[in-house]
Formats: C-alpha cells, sequence, structure tokens
C-alpha cells in the first residue's frame, strides 16, 4: 500500500527538452514528429514580428500547414478557448505550436484538449479529469517563469466562478519543449520581474511541500507533494534565479542573466509540475482577482511572508534554510531560515515587487475574505507543510498587509 514518501518520485516531462540560445531552430524536426498540419497559438504582440516570421517560414520550408491564432486573451476567458478549438478543428490541425508567455502556452494545452474531446471545458476542471491523449503540443516560451512548457496542468478564468479554475492531467504535458533564451531578450522589465519570481515560489514550494502518501497501486494524483526525484531539481532553480534575477531585471541585454534566469524557471517548472505548489498560489488567486495584478506579483509578494510563518515549524525551517543556501550559494553552516526570509526580501526589493498588500489596493477588511476563498484551493492546501487552517492563512495576509514579518521587522 504505503511507501514512505521521502524515498519515492515523480517526473512527467516532455519527450524532448531543449534549451539553449538558438534552440528554436529544432522546432521543424519537432513539430514534424507530431504531424504536419499545425496550429500556432501565440501571443497577440507576437504578430506580424520577425520572430514569428521565422518560425513559420521554416516550419513551411520543410512542408507544414502552418495556421497562427493569435487571438489570445489575458486570463483566458473560457469563450475564447473555446473559439480557439474552433480553428484547430476548422485547419484539421493534427498538432499545436505555442508560442508566448503562459497564458499562450496554457491555452495551447485546453484547445488541443477540446480539439480531441467535446467541451464544455468545465468538464476537466480538477485533476485526472481528461480521459486521454491530446493534440500533441510543442511549447516555446518567450518569458521564463510559468514552466508550462513542462507542467501538466493549464489555469483559465471561468466568468462562473469567482477564482481562476486549473485543469490538470499528465495528458497534458507537452510533446516537446523548446527553451530559447533570445526569445526573452525583448520581454519588460516588469514582465522578466513577475514571472521571474514566479519561478522562484515554484522552487520554493515545491521544495517545501508536504510529502504525501504513495499508493503504488492505485491511480496517482497529479501532484504529489515532496518528491525525491523534484527536491534537487527545485534546489538547482534556487541556484540559477536567485543572482540572476535582479541581473536580468535590471540589465535586461545582460545574455548570462537571460540564460541563468531561463534554465531556473525550467527547473523550477520541473520540480513543481510533479510535487504542486502551495500556500502562496492559493491566496494569490483571490487577491489577483480581487486587485487584477499580475500572478507572479502576487505570488513574489507573498513568498517571504509564507516562508516567515512556516518556520515556525522545525522540520521546514530546515528545508527553508536548504533552499536558501542554494538561493546564495553558501554552505551549510551559513544558512538559516531567517536568512532566506530576508534574501527573498531583498529580491523582491530589486525586482520591483511591492512589500505589501495595501500597496496593492487590498483592505485589511478584505482580508478574511481573501482566507475564505483561499481555503477553496484544496489541492493547493492539502501540499503546505503546516496545517493550512484559515488562522494560518490570515496570519499570513496580516503581515503582509502591515508589510512586517512576524518578529515586527518590516519586509
Amino acid at each position: 500500500m504505503g511507501s514512505l514518501p521521502e524515498a519515492v518520485g515523480t517526473l512527467r516531462l516532455p519527450a524532448r527538452v531543449h534549451v539553449g540560445w538558438g534552440a528554436r531552430a529544432q522546432l521543424p524536426e519537432l513539430v514534424t514528429v507530431s504531424g504536419n498540419r499545425v496550429l500556432a497559438v501565440v501571443d497577440p504582440f507576437l504578430a506580424g514580428t520577425e520572430l514569428l516570421a521565422s518560425v513559420v517560414a521554416g516550419l513551411t520550408a520543410a512542408g507544414l500547414h502552418v495556421r497562427v491564432h493569435s487571438d489570445i486573451t489575458p486570463e483566458l476567458p473560457v469563450a475564447s478557448l473555446t473559439a480557439a478549438a474552433e480553428t484547430a478543428r476548422e485547419h484539421a490541425a493534427d498538432v499545436v505550436l505555442a508560442i508566448g508567455g503562459g497564458s499562450a502556452l496554457d491555452a495551447a494545452k485546453v484547445v488541443a484538449l477540446l480539439s480531441r474531446y467535446e467541451g464544455p471545458l468545465s468538464r476537466f476542471y480538477g485533476e485526472n479529469l481528461v480521459p486521454g491523449p491530446v493534440l500533441p503540443v510543442v511549447a516555446v516560451p518567450t518569458t521564463a517563469g510559468t514552466g508550462s512548457e513542462v507542467t501538466p496542468v493549464a489555469v483559465v478564468s471561468d466568468p462562473e466562478r469567482e477564482l481562476k479554475v486549473g485543469i490538470s492531467s499528465p495528458f497534458l504535458v507537452p510533446v516537446a519543449a523548446v527553451v530559447d533564451p533570445e526569445l526573452t531578450l525583448g520581454a519588460p522589465a516588469s514582465v522578466t520581474a513577475f514571472a521571474g519570481i514566479d519561478a522562484l515560489v515554484h522552487a520554493a514550494e515545491s521544495y517545501t511541500a508536504r510529502p504525501l502518501p504513495v499508493d503504488w497501486s492505485a491511480p496517482l494524483p497529479v501532484f504529489t507533494g515532496r518528491n525525491a526525484l523534484a527536491d534537487p531539481v527545485a534546489l538547482q532553480a534556487a541556484g540559477h534565479l536567485g543572482p540572476w534575477l535582479p541581473v536580468a531585471v535590471t540589465e535586461p541585454g545582460n545574455r548570462r542573466a537571460r540564460e541563468e534566469v531561463a534554465r531556473g524557471a525550467l527547473l523550477a517548472g520541473i520540480a513543481f509540475g510533479s510535487t504542486g505548489t502551495h500556500l502562496c498560489h492559493a491566496l494569490q488567486y483571490p487577491i489577483g482577482g480581487l486587485t487584477k495584478t499580475p500572478h507572479g506579483l502576487g505570488t513574489g509578494l507573498l513568498l517571504p511572508y509564507v516562508l516567515d510563518v512556516l518556520r515556525r515549524d522545525p522540520a521546514v525551517a530546515d528545508r527553508i534554510a536548504a533552499l536558501g543556501a542554494a538561493l546564495e550559494g553558501i554552505g551549510a553552516a551559513e544558512a538559516s531560515a531567517a536568512r532566506t526570509v530576508a534574501r527573498v526580501v531583498e529580491i523582491n526589493a530589486r525586482i520591483g515587487v511591492p512589500a505589501d498588500l495595501a500597496a496593492i489596493g487590498i483592505g485589511r477588511d478584505q482580508l478574511p475574505r481573501v482566507a475564505d476563498l483561499g481555503l477553496r484551493s484544496a489541492r493547493l492546501l492539502a501540499i503546505a507543510p503546516t496545517d493550512p487552517t484559515r488562522d494560518l492563512l490570515l496570519e499570513v495576509l496580516e503581515h503582509a498587509h502591515a508589510g512586517e514579518l512576524t518578529d515586527r521587522s518590516p519586509a
């Protein structure tokens, strides 16, 4: 029946993952493996660019029939995704190429799903409800943060629900991921900052996740908690992101920084794609809904406060200290959970993440409602390393609203 969670691991990854400057030159080969009628789901800002033209020309030269769909709406409302899937069916697409930020990549996953299975999309909300393989997706991120190019989840907005909803299934993992740091060079500083800090949250929440019991005789959940295979990957991700994310934000043309952050975001995606995320994400969903602020801004703002409250548990504090050691490249003897929290506060300040919830328009009177909405994210809360009571969520929110850590020091 059950196994010791510390001794087990699960990774679900694309069959091919390519990382490096110019890696997008592999796209004709990677796409051809899966089909020859291609729906390219791309961020609207790429329409008419030389980058997109060169990619399409390369695919066309390889004998592929390409149709571009760039009508991607931020937050991914369900109606827009249903229309995109209809475009895929009209084109008789047998492979979906996703190019863009997290929204474009998640949109492509949903298009691949609805192209093969009848809607409504709400049939698939939750975990393990996709009945089988979807159209193959080849994912090419142009931002470094979401890790969607290697994860089994897509997040959408449904007007009938207060919070964003996720569709999680191993069948949503792309068949190939191409991470070309050159594609991130044009990202604005705010996009680099908020996407990059979200990647750091992925690494931190993956590494501090609760170990869940594993029953190999039963179907596995999509997210399995602390994971022996994901742990070292999460630490590697932190090691790439910690020193280099501030450089990528302040020196956008720094190629070394762009490469390090792209690699860190990819590794963080690999890690949390198996383990899942927890408190920062559970609280960000209602905060993002109330403030209409970027996802990464919210998770990054919350990270030091979540780690600060969690470090009261000695076992969790040890893991937070190890995370900080990777983040700073220091030895275990120098590391501590408090130092990790201080380092995250410093990174946030350097890249422009607001220090408190008041700065993004959350009133103190709204905190109980945010906590109650956060409690609805049962899947995320189940992975939290400390029992996620309403009081615990409120404590995190109150500190985050005041901009103070638990010792009353300013964050």
